[in-house]
């Protein structure tokens, strides 16, 4: 009976890595360009997190509100350039890489704010995980780039909006700890600000404003982007009530490894065996370093 429950727990714990890596894979297919997919991703998970807040019913105060609503920007923010990283470098290679940055990000950022890893102990443990996920990156930004003309330059576009958008997720990650609620009182606030920056982009970004995306049939057609996420959000709420943060968090980390093969089975982006080769290791140790930070 018990190994049962722990079945299921972690086929729950899968739910976010599985359609978290789905994801990606769907955006490269839907149709629009980059702000139309961002309008229809916030669209999606402002729906499902209004469900969530019924199902719920959370009391926030007004300070914890505006600062999960500053996180929802801040993710708004990160995901407009994971996107056009993705049209840039493909998913095989900007999933792994988005990961990688915000598994060293976050936990810095936890360093120096929130005072974690007190020990002299945690600290090499936690700087030794970093080290392993650096080697990862390394590995797959090596051997990742095609030899297409113009392909270098695109890599080097996507790896840099990967890096300024990685302040963004830390954004994301760091206001609701600063508010200190939990994720199901988080959750609203944070799509209202995913709404808002989306609102803004949409007006004050010259690029955006001329494709007048907020009503645009393709960004309604993205919304399946939101949906997916949000289902997928929820779905980790409940996974750190049964695994707890650090499990839970760790299987979420599986959401690459669909996101990068569907990259190099459905669109070879990745071609050549020793391409793939060490692709498929740097991501295998973009892995490891994120569960020995979990350890931790």
């Amino acid at each position: 009976m018990i190994l049962e429950c722990l079945r299921v727990n972690i086929l729950i714990g899968l739910i976010p890595a599985l359609l978290w890596g789905i994801q990606p894979i769907i955006l490269l297919k839907a149709r629009g360009s980059t702000i139309h997919q961002l309008c229809g991703t916030v669209y999606g998970a402002f729906i499902v997190s209004l469900v969530v807040y019924l199902i719920y019913r959370p009391e926030i105060a007004m300070r914890p509100f505006i600062l999960c609503l500053i996180s929802g920007m801040c993710w708004t923010f990160g995901q407009m350039t994971q996107y056009q990283a993705f049209k840039s470098m493909g998913i095989a290679l900007g999933t792994p890489l988005s990961t990688a940055m915000q598994l060293i990000g976050n936990p810095i950022t936890a360093v120096i704010f929130f005072q974690e890893w007190p020990t002299a102990m945690d600290k090499y443990k936690g700087f030794f995980a970093l080290l392993v996920i650096i080697i990862g990156i390394i590995l797959i930004t090596k051997n990742g780039k095609q030899d297409a003309p113009g392909s270098n330059h695109r890599y080097k576009y996507g790896f840099w909006i990967l890096f300024i958008g990685t302040f963004g997720y830390i954004g994301y990650s760091a206001f609701p700890r600063l508010a200190n609620v939990s994720g199901s009182d988080a959750i609203f606030p944070q799509a209202i600000g995913m709404v808002i920056a989306a609102i803004i982009f949409s007006f004050f970004i010259t690029e955006y404003r001329v494709q007048k995306p907020l009503f645009s049939k393709f960004s309604f057609e993205n919304m399946i982007l939101g949906l997916i996420f949000g289902i997928a959000a929820f779905a980790y709420l409940v996974s750190i009530k049964l695994n707890g943060v650090a499990t839970g968090f760790t299987l979420t980390q599986m959401d690459v490894v669909v996101a990068t093969l569907g990259g190099m089975i459905l669109f070879h982006e990745v071609k050549g065996k020793r391409k793939i080769f060490f692709t498929l290791l740097g991501l295998l140790i973009i892995i490891l370093g994120g569960i020995l930070i979990q350890t931790i």
